[in-house]
């Protein structure tokens, strides 16, 4: 697996309205992209924190993973991003080694990545998702 650092932690949160200020008001980090991911049923908040970002992810959609997710367990990590070059590959050796993949083959996330989910039965809890930025 190349990784090449973590590109995103993503936190589930019932309004970026309300979660936004905690960021940039105590936390001091500066709001630099509000996006919606419609077929995710989501949008999203991107803060920088030196060369990882934070993603919050906002349901709308009840229905939608995050708005599962948050009825579930509430409010809180959701998952975590690794950048890899190669997605495809990457996903291939992946369930050639027995990893349960949610995506088998990339799909079009935030930011314009290339990205896709790994099941947290096989990575020990954790949602994890690999993301590629084919304009680098």
């Amino acid at each position: 697996m190349s990784i090449s650092h973590i590109e995103h932690i993503g936190i589930a949160v019932k309004s970026l309205e309300n979660s936004i200020p905690f960021y940039e008001k105590v936390l001091g980090l500066k709001c630099y992209n509000i996006e919606e991911v419609r077929d995710q049923k989501v949008r999203t908040a991107f803060f920088m924190v030196g060369q990882t970002k934070i993603e919050l992810l906002e349901s709308t959609d009840p229905e939608g993973p995050i708005g599962k997710f948050i009825e579930k367990k509430g409010e809180g990590i959701h998952h975590i991003a690794f950048a890899v070059k190669g997605i495809e590959d990457q996903l291939k050796r992946m369930e050639e080694q027995g990893i349960m993949l949610i995506d088998k083959a990339p799909r079009k996330g935030a930011e314009g990545l290339d990205i896709a989910f790994l099941h947290p039965k096989s990575t020990l809890g954790v949602l994890t998702e690999l993301c590629e930025d084919k304009n680098k």
